[in-house]
């Protein structure tokens, strides 16, 4: 089947980098990543994930973060199990 459909979409640059850069780290080019997203659509009769709104002790713990308050910095993943007693 020859590929001839055309998406365009209007995404904040930063993102649409952070993505690509990913992509290229997969091996993939944004045209395969989004052909991928298509096909899980599909294969899934909806979106390939859970979409849910957030509720407020989630949206004030984001908003935390984002102002980097309450961060845990760990080292690496053996600091990390260390500090959560695991």
């Amino acid at each position: 089947m020859s590929k001839s459909s055309i998406v365009q979409a209007r995404i904040e640059p930063e993102l649409k980098a952070s993505a690509e850069s990913i992509f290229r780290e997969l091996g993939l080019n944004s045209s395969q990543a989004i052909s991928i997203f298509y096909k899980q659509v599909e294969l899934s009769g909806g979106l390939p994930f859970k979409v849910v709104v957030p509720n407020e002790k989630t949206r004030k713990t984001f908003q935390q973060t984002d102002n980097g308050q309450d961060l845990t910095v760990c080292e690496d993943a053996q600091d990390m199990f260390k500090k959560l007693g695991l």
